[in-house]
């Protein structure tokens, strides 16, 4: 398995319904590290590294996230992958 490292920025009705907490959720969950976090523009983004196979899953989670949110947009693109990260965390 190769491992990788991705971008994502959330677009749609995401902030203010539990989305960075639900994101940090599922990577923990699925053992990714990185980050997420609110833009000022009312959108989600962060950085998530880890098997390619499970980022996939993932990112399908978050493209549905959780229960009062609505996902409208999904943005994303490959980063150079950071050695040492080993967690995943909420920024502000």
């Amino acid at each position: 398995m190769m491992t990788k490292r991705i971008s994502f920025l959330i677009h749609g009705e995401v902030q203010g319904v539990g989305f960075r907490y639900y994101t940090r959720k599922k990577a923990v969950s699925y053992g990714l590290t990185g980050w997420v976090r609110n833009t000022a523009n009312r959108k989600v983004e962060g950085e998530a590294q880890g098997e390619d196979d499970v980022l996939s899953k993932f990112m399908k989670d978050v493209g549905k996230g959780p229960t009062h949110s609505h996902v409208v947009k999904v943005e994303k693109k490959e980063l150079d992958v950071i050695d040492g990260e080993t967690n995943f965390e909420v920024r502000r």
